[in-house]
């Protein structure tokens, strides 16, 4: 079981009440914070998850912490006949429908707030299950993955991008020094709330990532599981399938 770390240690809330509350008030500066953190490599971590489903040619999809619904419109790549965006954050998918409507997707794309730890909907629903940066977030990182196997249809695929610890020492020192220092102070000027940027490199420094984050998904029920590194250890990106 992976250790819990709350955006917020002062107050009494649950972590999932915590994290609803902490992306609700960052949901509007939240896409300019990914590019600038990130230096705009997200955008390629998110193209390399959308790969990942493209030879599977999904139809349904279900994209668990969908957020501001960037995986989601990015999944209409590989032409499925739905997605549908869950996330426990109402600001976010708030923003998330205006560019949905904005790109004219609102018949393909769907949004819905919902907790990935009690996903509404029926077992063996969906052909693929994506989540990006979420699944570090949940309060029960073992409950989340038995939900998204239990929606997924046999011979489905989930696919997870989430970030990691680099494993060579000299790029591990520099992450950190830019993850815990660098990062909650951008994040502070920039969305006025330094604790969602101190949160994040806490969340990973626990994460269990690597194979031991592969191991927990066999626990899960995945089979055929697989970890690709990207971008020197900094992000991985995990994929299973439900026999």
């Amino acid at each position: 079981m992976s250790e819990i770390v709350y955006p917020d240690s002062s107050s009494n809330l649950k972590k999932r009440e915590q994290v609803a509350q902490m992306f609700n008030h960052i949901a509007s500066r939240y896409d300019l914070m990914n590019s600038v953190l990130s230096f705009g490599i997200y955008k390629r971590w998110m193209k390399k998850l959308v790969n990942q489903l493209r030879n599977d040619n999904p139809k349904l999809i279900l994209d668990v912490a969908t957020g501001t619904a960037d995986i989601a419109i990015a999944l209409m790549k590989i032409n499925p006949e739905k997605v549908t965006g869950v996330d426990i954050s109402e600001e976010m998918l708030a923003h998330g429908k205006i560019k949905i409507a904005r790109k004219n997707l609102k018949q393909k794309i769907e949004l819905e707030y919902a907790d990935a730890e009690k996903l509404p909907f029926p077992e063996n629903k969906f052909d693929a299950v994506s989540v990006a940066y979420g699944v570090r977030n949940f309060s029960h990182l073992e409950i989340g993955l038995k939900e998204m196997f239990r929606v997924l249809k046999p011979k489905g695929k989930i696919v997870i991008l989430e970030f990691s610890k680099p494993k060579n020492i000299f790029l591990k020192k520099i992450f950190e020094i830019y993850f815990h220092k660098i990062c909650p102070l951008i994040g502070g000027i920039i969305t006025g709330n330094r604790k969602a940027y101190t949160y994040l490199p806490q969340s990973v420094k626990v994460f269990p990532d690597g194979k031991e984050f592969e191991n927990i998904l066999q626990q899960s029920g995945f089979v055929n599981t697989k970890c690709i590194s990207l971008t020197f250890g900094i992000a991985s990106l995990y994929s299973g399938y439900k026999p």
